[in-house]
C-alpha cells in the first residue's frame, strides 16, 4: 500500500518527460503527414525541441541520442480530439469536474455564456494524461461540456506534456450546440436558435438594445465580439439541413465555422468544400441514434474527403481519446485513403485549430511531437514504442501500466489477498 501511495504521488508530481536533448531517429518509415508523404528509410533530426532536418544519411551531432528505427513507422504526435481531458478526473466526483458551467439562475440566463473559458481550469498534471501520452496522443482541444445549451463557452488546443502553460497560442475556440442538442435552451425549436443568436449578436453590436431581457452579460458581449470578426466557432450539429444553414448563418455574421459531429455532412459535402468549412467527425457513427442522425453512414469520411473537405476525427468519450487512431483505421476500412486517415488525426486538426504552423507534421521547423510505432499505427494491435513531445522523451509508464504490473506480479506469485 505504501508503494502504491508513493507511485501515485510520483505520477502526480512528474510530467512524465525526460530531459530534452538532440535526437536522431535513423532509418524509419517516416509518415510526414505533409506534402512529402511517406519517406522510406529516412532520418529525422531533432534539436532544441524542434525538427531540424528530415532526409537520408543525416549526421548525428555530438552527444545526440541515436534511435535505430529499423524501418518502423514514425508519425507526428496524434490529436486526441475535442475533449474534456484535464477538466474531468473522476466522472462521479464533482470536485474533479470543471467542464460544465452550472448556475442557479433561471435557465435562459446561463445558456448564453461565451465568456466561460475552460482553459484556465485545465489540469496539466492530471493522472489521465499519461495514459493518453503512452499511446501516442500528444495534444488535443479542450472544450466545455453542456448538454442542452446553445453557446456553451470557449476552449483551446493544449499540449499534453505536463507543462502549466499548456494552451497553444492562436487556438482559442468558441463552442456552440445546434439542432436538437440546443432545443432545451431555445424554446424547443431550432428556428429559435437563429433568432436568439441574432439577438446576442445585436447585443454585441448595439449595446443596450435589449437590456431588459439580455442574453449576454457585459463579459459575454466582449467575448463574443472577437468571434464575430473571423473567430473560430465549432458548431456541434448533425443534420444535413442544419449544417447547410449554420454555415451560411455563421459566415454571413463574420464567424469562421467548423462542423463537429456532422453525421449527415456527406449530404452537403460539395457545399462544405466550396465554403472551405472543415468537419470533425466520428467515423464509427453509422446508426440513426436520433432524428438528427438518420443519414449516418460509415463512409462519411470517404465522401467528404473525395469532395475536398478537410476532415479530422474525434469521439465523445474523453477517457478513450487514445483510440482516435482506431477511428482512423475504421475509416480506412470504409474507403478513406490511409494517408488521409493519418492526416485526420495529425495535420488536419492542427490546421483546423490554428496550430498547423507548429504541429501536426514531420518537417523542419515543426515542434518535435513524434511517435515511433511497432507497426502500422492505424492497427489496434500496434503499440507506441516511444513518444516525444517537443523533443522530450515521454516516460512510457502510466497509472494503468503500474497497476497492471503490480497485479500481474501478484498473480504470478500466487498471492490471494
Amino acid at each position: 500500500m505504501k508503494k502504491l501511495a508513493l507511485l501515485a504521488v510520483a505520477l502526480l508530481l512528474a510530467p512524465g518527460l525526460a530531459a530534452a536533448q538532440d535526437i536522431l531517429v535513423r532509418g524509419a518509415r517516416v509518415h510526414t503527414a505533409a506534402s512529402a508523404g511517406t519517406l522510406q528509410n529516412a532520418d529525422v533530426l531533432v534539436q532544441d525541441g524542434r525538427i531540424a532536418a528530415v532526409g537520408s544519411n543525416l549526421a548525428a551531432p555530438a552527444g545526440a541520442t541515436v534511435i535505430e528505427a529499423e524501418g518502423r513507422p514514425l508519425t507526428p504526435g496524434l490529436f486526441g480530439g475535442i475533449t474534456q481531458i484535464g477538466l474531468e478526473e473522476v466522472n462521479l466526483e464533482p470536485s474533479t469536474n470543471d467542464a460544465e458551467l452550472k448556475l442557479t439562475a433561471p435557465a435562459w440566463q446561463h445558456m448564453w455564456r461565451p465568456e466561460f473559458d475552460v482553459t484556465p481550469a485545465f489540469n496539466s498534471r492530471s493522472i489521465v494524461l499519461a495514459v493518453m501520452r503512452i499511446e501516442g496522443v500528444t495534444w488535443g482541444t479542450i472544450a466545455p461540456l453542456a448538454a442542452g445549451s446553445v453557446v456553451i463557452g470557449q476552449g483551446a488546443a493544449v499540449t499534453l506534456d505536463g507543462r502549466y502553460d499548456a494552451a497553444l497560442p492562436g487556438s482559442n475556440t468558441l463552442f456552440v450546440n445546434w439542432g436538437s442538442a440546443g432545443h432545451g435552451a431555445s424554446g424547443g425549436s431550432r428556428a429559435a436558435q437563429y433568432m436568439l443568436f441574432d439577438q446576442a449578436i445585436r447585443e454585441v453590436r448595439e449595446p443596450g438594445s435589449s437590456a431588459a431581457a439580455a442574453l449576454l452579460q457585459p463579459e459575454g458581449r466582449a467575448a463574443l465580439k472577437g468571434y464575430l470578426a473571423g473567430g473560430r466557432v465549432v458548431f456541434h450539429v448533425e443534420r444535413a439541413s442544419d449544417i447547410r444553414q449554420v454555415v451560411r448563418f455563421a459566415r454571413a455574421r463574420g464567424m469562421k465555422p467548423v462542423i463537429a459531429g456532422g453525421s449527415e455532412a456527406w449530404v452537403v459535402a460539395r457545399e462544405l468544400a466550396e465554403a472551405g468549412v472543415p468537419v470533425i467527425l466520428d467515423p464509427l457513427e453509422n446508426l440513426p441514434n436520433d432524428f438528427d442522425k438518420l443519414g449516418a453512414r460509415f463512409d462519411n469520411a470517404k465522401i467528404l474527403n473525395e469532395a475536398g473537405v478537410r476532415i479530422a476525427f474525434s469521439q465523445t468519450d474523453s477517457f478513450h481519446l487514445r483510440k482516435n487512431r482506431q477511428l482512423a483505421g475504421n475509416a480506412v476500412a470504409h474507403g478513406l485513403p490511409w494517408e488521409a486517415a493519418l492526416a485526420a488525426i495529425t495535420s488536419a486538426p492542427a490546421d483546423i485549430f490554428g496550430v498547423g504552423a507548429a504541429r501536426g507534421r514531420i518537417e523542419p521547423g515543426q515542434t518535435a511531437d513524434l511517435v515511433l510505432w511497432s507497426g502500422d499505427p492505424l492497427e489496434v494491435t500496434t503499440v507506441a514504442e516511444q513518444v516525444w513531445i517537443a523533443g522530450n522523451a515521454v516516460s512510457m509508464r502510466s497509472r494503468q501500466t503500474e497497476l497492471r504490473d503490480r497485479y500481474l506480479e501478484r498473480l504470478r506469485s500466487g498471492a490471494t489477498d
